[in-house]
């Protein structure tokens, strides 16, 4: 479904991410880690459209969308949560899904059906019914990333770019978010997801890539990832995550 091909990616000089190249399948969960500042939400940008690269080349689906812009990768069928949460603060819950079922999915839709869109799947991620209509401006960190999520599950998205969904979550807030993340892959959705938690990573992950210093180092199953000397030295350290 998604083939990276030598991809760089260079800001006024420094070397973010540096010809990474690796495959993602139909209806996979594939994680992407790697120590901080090893490029790994840099390549979730430049796979998405939010950055062009500066070498290499990315193809979709069968279509390549190296230099294409984030609208028109969204409406290919790739949708992209956000490590810090983006939202539209003095809108309501529901309108800030709505937003995405009306301008983020190749299918056209009427603000009626938009809506509806957006109150099913507000309602898939386990978003509370009696917040639908509150300010998005006065909700928790939990209730923003369920949006979040359901704003881009509003696309239509063939692939979910996740950029550390648990982040900031407690133990029972993570285990909810494992239980959603692989009922969306259930469903049919592929997905390529950054995570520094190993034991959601591992738990939840096909294979897995490793990045360091923007280079990829490994790649495999996360019993393969466990037992490489050159991800346990650079990041993992010898405790057991499987």
């Amino acid at each position: 479904m998604l083939s990276i091909q030598n991809v760089s990616k260079h800001f006024d000089g420094i070397t973010a991410i540096k010809d990474v190249s690796f495959k993602v399948e139909k209806e996979e969960i594939v994680g992407l880690v790697g120590p901080n500042g090893a490029g790994k939400s840099t390549l979730l940008n430049v796979v998405s459209g939010v950055y062009l690269p500066s070498s290499g080349s990315i193809i979709f689906d069968g279509t390549d969308i190296t230099d294409k812009s984030p609208d028109k990768v969204c409406k290919l069928g790739i949708a992209k949560t956000f490590q810090l949460v983006h939202s539209f603060p003095e809108l309501t819950a529901l309108q800030n899904v709505t937003v995405g079922a009306l301008f983020g999915s190749s299918e056209k839709i009427n603000m009626k059906e938009a809506r509806d869109k957006a109150e099913e799947n507000l309602e898939y991620v386990g978003y509370p019914v009696d917040k639908i209509n509150y300010p998005v401006k006065n909700l928790n960190i939990v209730e923003l990333k369920r949006i979040q999520l359901a704003r881009a599950l509003a696309t239509d998205p063939k692939l979910l770019l996740l950029d550390e969904v648990t982040t900031g979550l407690n133990p029972k807030e993570s285990n909810d978010a494992v239980s959603l993340i692989q009922k969306i892959r259930e469903s049919g959705i592929t997905i390529l997801m950054v995570e520094h938690v190993m034991r959601v990573i591992m738990n939840l992950s096909d294979r897995i890539v490793v990045l360091h210093h923007g280079e990829k180092i490994a790649e495999g199953t996360p019993e393969e990832i466990a037992k490489d000397e050159k991800v346990i030295s650079s990041y993992l350290g010898r405790k057991t995550y499987i």
